[in-house]
């Protein structure tokens, strides 16, 4: 769910800068990638946070 987020939130990010906009095709998979990228390890840090506060 984080990956499709982060990655939804660049691509509008793409879209509403107009330098970023005007090479849409190129620069949204990047967009992308990145998106998907961050969210990795940041699925990890929020799995771990809720393990642990289920823990206790």
């Amino acid at each position: 769910m984080l990956g499709t987020a982060l990655a939804g939130s660049a691509v509008i990010a793409v879209l509403a800068v107009p330098s970023f906009a005007t090479e849409a095709m190129k620069n949204i998979p990047f967009a992308v990638l990145s998106g998907f990228a961050v969210a990795m390890p940041l699925s990890y840090l929020v799995a771990r946070m809720i393990g642990a506060s289920a823990a206790r």
